[in-house]
């Protein structure tokens, strides 16, 4: 769903790109937010996720576990990509102070994130971040625990034992 309301959103600033242009000013810096070509693979990698999802539901629906496959493997990289930002943070925390230097000036509580204590933001960033990949670890073994029950369902080579009173076949 989360996809879908992106791809709306590309699709509807690819057609009135005025709309949604944000100067330099704006921004505050010397680059250009977002321009067509972004906007196009921005568009082409919400279609892919989308697929990917539909991919999941029809796979688990139907009970296809090659189905689940690519959504597993998204899951894993997303997961990857997570824990190489907690380690950048944790390896390099002045990049946090950097980036909120270069965060508009009308930025949302920018003074106030500022003020805090370096230390203490990279704690609260680190605790944030593990939350999340405690999370998605959480939905990754949800997946895989579905990918296994699929296959396992649909796999004739499980024994079955009948008991009766005397013997076990």
């Amino acid at each position: 769903i989360i996809n879908s309301v992106v791809l709306l959103i590309l699709l509807s600033a690819l057609t009135d790109p005025d709309q949604y242009h944000l100067t330099s000013a704006e921004l505050g810096g010397e680059f250009e937010f977002m321009d067509d070509a972004n906007m196009c693979i921005a568009t082409a990698i919400s279609l892919l996720m989308i697929l990917i999802c539909a991919m999941a539901t029809y796979g688990a629906y139907k009970q296809h576990a090659a189905w689940i496959i690519p959504f597993f493997c998204y899951q894993i990289f997303d997961f990857a990509l997570n824990t190489l930002v907690a380690i950048s943070v944790l390896v390099y925390p002045s990049t946090i102070q950097d980036y909120l230097r270069q965060l508009p000036s009308n930025f949302p509580y920018k003074e106030e994130i500022m003020s805090v204590n370096p230390t203490c933001l990279v704690v609260i960033i680190l605790l944030f971040i593990s939350i999340i990949l405690a999370f998605k670890g959480y939905l990754i073994s949800c997946v895989w625990n579905c990918y296994r029950y699929i296959n396992g369902r649909n796999n004739s080579d499980v024994l079955v034992y009948i008991t009766t009173n005397d013997t076990a076949v």
